[in-house]
């Protein structure tokens, strides 16, 4: 439990970033991880990201290959192992998909016993 956060806004720590979308337990709402990648606008290398006051940026203000301050944001479809080092994740939330909905189930009405290697368990 965190006591010192101030601003109680889910952070979605439970969402795993491996799936590209599901639904927060801690809040409910559906989130969307998104993956984005910075490159230089120049020589088009990758860079590391990071996000910094709530924009995607570079980790270095300028590039190690060509020195340009340039850069543009790329969005990945699916993460693999050699982006990974570069990219950074943004979970997004899908209003349409989190507003107030009604779920139900049905029980299962077949009340016969299960026959499991010849016994026979009743679960009445």
């Amino acid at each position: 439990m965190n006591l010192f956060n101030k601003n109680k806004e889910c952070i979605h720590s439970k969402v795993s970033p491996d799936k590209d979308a599901q639904y927060c337990p801690d809040c409910g709402k559906y989130i969307e991880n998104k993956w984005y990648l910075t490159r230089c606008s120049c020589c088009n290398i990758k860079r590391r990201s990071i996000v910094k006051f709530g924009e995607i940026m570079p980790e270095t203000k300028y590039c190690p290959n060509c020195g340009s301050e340039k850069f543009y944001i790329e969005r990945i479809k699916s993460i693999n192992f050699i982006d990974i080092n570069f990219a950074v994740l943004i979970k997004e939330i899908n209003e349409e998909l989190s507003k107030n909905r009604t779920q139900s189930w049905l029980e299962r009405e077949n009340t016969e016993p299960i026959k499991l290697l010849g016994f026979n368990l009743g679960f009445n």
